[in-house]
This record gives structure tokens, C-alpha cells and sequence, in this order.
């Protein structure tokens, strides 16, 4: 589990995931998907190397707690060794390796989360001409974060900006209020942006289900708001994709079940009617069957590396199976021998009992 961006989790730990998540390398065939995508690269700052630091000190907010995450320094001999190699990640990120877009930018803060299962290293970048700042994030290789990285951008609302060099992963900042700041400091006051956010939650959680992305409590989503001629609209994103198609049980991979999400399954409860759910539900689904549709066949040529690859124990996958099939009344999901072929069979429900609406031409009004 990674932590928030301000390191917190929102109180006592969830219990629904109990154990350290094994971490799975890049198979072969996975490789040759992302570098058809543009996902491999062959240079850029290493994982390692901004593990060669000396010093840290803790980093707190504004309000001075402990954010969790400690800002870490690095010898003067190596630093601008260092500095140099993240400008030129971020230029890869953001600039398609562009390194002159840089020349302005400079390296302010590095910090590292000791909290995160998966020690991550946040990078703070400013452009010394207007003081405009932005992150990146710095982490170890793990096929369950990429398979994550990847489905969400095929089958969300958002893209996913991120490559790999070596054993090391580089992300974009997902820009967005974490959920659990947002449930503290954020929630609307009005009954219209209410009734929104609890129709946002409703699509998010079977966004994140239908595709097997687990571990999503407030800590490990953000929400996104973009003001409209009335009120506000509200899209939420994860932010940590450790928990793709991992673990055993099926809460795990349904936000409802997280007790730190309770203020907006509240709002659920008290604004939304069963009827209202079942509706935005099958919104969400004819949405992510219609990305599949257009997705020019790359969903169709991860799905093929996803079903071969093993990122879960066996015992993992025919548990969850089990579970699928009767949630879904669909046995056809215990004969799933991967994650991947869970995730795979779950997409095609949801294609079959979505089909594109067929207009017959002699009833449309021009």
C-alpha cells in the first residue's frame, strides 16, 4: 500500500488487506507490449541512484504535522549528478526527452516515503522564471502497479503519463485533492454538489471493480474538481496501483467496503435512490465498454500479456474466481487460471450485456 501525497491514511489502518504485497518483475512478453507503446525507455535516473542520500529530515505541512514523508539530501559531489538526471526524466515525462524545455527548471526538493511498502521518492520541480512548481514520482518495478498503470488509461476517464527505465518506475503527479483532505476540509455544503459527488462515488466504485483495482481507501484516490456553469463537477482518480488483480477477496476491490470511505457512502445513502445506482452503474459500464470499443485493439493485446502473466499465488486467483462467480451469477469465472484471465472474463460480461445502441434511420428527426 502506498501512503497519501501528505503520508497519511486516514486514522487506524483498513484491515481488509492484512499482509505486504510480493512485489512481481516485468515478464519478457509484457516488455515487448510497452515499448510497442512507448512505455520503455533507455535512460534516465535509476531507483538506486537516489538511494545514495545522507542526510533527511522530516517533512510537515502547514499546519506543522508530520507529513510521513522526509525530505532527503545528497553529497555535493553527487548532487548535481542527481539533479541533472531527474530534469532529464522530467523532460522524458513531460517533453517526449525534449531536454532544452528544461533549461529553466530546477530540482527544489527529493523527498522519500519510509511509510510505503514500496519506499517511493517524490520529486519537487520549479521553473525559475514564474516559481510554477510540479512533482513526478520515482518507484521500483512492479507488474501488478504497471498491469494498474495500464488499465486505468485504456479504460478510465483520464490518461496515465509514466515509463520505465531498468527496474525503475517514473510517474506524473496525479493532480487532484486526496480524498481523505477532501472528506476533512472539502465537502460541499450544497445538496446539488452533494448528489454529484455521491453519483462520482457510485461510478468510481464500479470503475474500479469491473477492472480488479483494490485497495482503494481514501488515502489512495484523490478528487478531481472542475467548476461548471452550476456548482462543480466532481471526477475521483487512484493514485496507487499496487493492488491490481492481487488479492483473494472480492471487497477488496469494491471502495464501499472501506470504513475511511464512509462519508461519501453516506452521501450515497442519503441522496442517491436504489434506482438512481443502478443507473449510474450501467453508465459507468457502457462508458468503459465503449473505451474497449475504441481502443484500437490495445486493450485486446494487454489482455493478451495480462492472462499469460502470474502477479497473484494461485491459491489468490481460484478464491477470487469463486467469489466472482457468484457475484456475478456467471460460472465462467472459476475456469480463470491467471488474474489476468479474471479481469479478462469481467471486461467481456460487461461488453456482452452492453451493447452500443442500434438507431434506425427511417425514426431519426434531422
Amino acid at each position: 500500500m502506498e501512503p497519501s501525497r501528505n503520508g497519511r491514511t486516514g486514522g487506524r489502518r483498513h484491515n481488509l488487506i492484512s499482509r505486504k504485497k510480493a512485489t512481481y518483475p516485468i515478464s519478457d512478453y509484457f516488455q515487448v507490449y510497452l515499448d510497442r507503446y512507448g512505455r520503455l525507455v533507455n535512460e534516465g535516473v535509476r531507483y538506486s541512484d537516489l538511494l545514495r542520500y545522507n542526510n533527511a529530515i522530516p517533512l510537515y505541512d502547514e499546519h506543522g504535522n508530520d507529513t510521513l514523508w522526509s525530505t532527503v539530501f545528497y553529497p555535493n559531489s553527487e548532487q548535481q549528478e542527481i539533479h541533472d538526471q531527474l530534469r532529464l526524466a522530467y523532460a522524458i515525462l513531460k517533453a517526449d526527452g525534449d531536454f532544452s524545455n528544461t533549461q529553466d527548471l530546477y530540482i527544489d526538493r527529493v523527498d522519500v516515503c519510509n511509510y510505503g511498502n514500496t519506499l517511493p521518492f517524490r520529486v519537487r520541480i520549479v521553473n525559475d522564471i514564474n516559481e510554477n512548481f510540479d512533482y513526478f514520482y520515482l518507484k521500483r518495478v512492479d507488474a501488478n502497479r504497471i498491469y494498474g498503470l495500464e488499465l486505468e488509461h485504456i479504460l478510465s476517464p483520464s490518461r496515465i503519463n509514466y515509463f520505465i527505465v531498468g527496474d525503475t518506475l517514473i510517474e506524473e503527479h496525479i493532480i487532484g485533492i486526496p480524498a481523505a483532505a477532501f472528506i476533512r476540509e472539502s465537502m460541499p455544503d450544497n445538496t446539488f454538489d452533494l448528489v454529484r459527488l455521491a453519483k462520482e462515488f457510485v461510478k468510481f466504485n464500479e470503475r474500479v471493480f469491473v477492472r480488479l483495482l483494490g485497495d482503494m481507501h481514501s488515502g489512495n484516490y484523490v478528487v478531481d474538481i472542475t467548476r461548471d456553469f452550476e456548482k462543480h463537477h466532481f471526477r475521483m482518480r487512484p493514485i496507487d496501483f499496487d493492488q491490481q488483480s492481487h488479492h483473494w477477496r472480492k471487497q477488496v476491490y469494491l471502495p464501499q467496503f472501506y470504513y475511511q470511505n464512509n462519508p461519501f457512502i453516506q452521501l450515497a445513502v442519503e441522496h442517491l435512490a436504489p434506482e438512481n445506482v443502478l443507473q449510474y452503474q450501467k453508465e459507468e459500464r457502457a462508458l468503459i465498454a465503449n473505451r474497449v470499443r475504441v481502443s484500437h485493439g490495445r486493450f485486446a493485446k494487454l489482455m493478451e500479456m495480462m492472462c499469460e502473466d502470474v502477479i497473484a499465488p494461485p491459491d489468490h486467483v481460484r478464491r477470487l474466481a469463486e467469489q466472482l462467480a457468484t457475484h456475478y451469477k456467471y460460472p465462467a469465472f472459476q475456469q480463470g487460471q491467471t488474474m489476468g484471465e479474471l479481469v479478462y472474463t469481467s471486461i467481456q460480461l460487461l461488453l456482452s450485456r452492453t451493447q452500443p445502441a442500434t438507431l434506425d434511420p427511417h425514426s431519426m428527426v434531422w
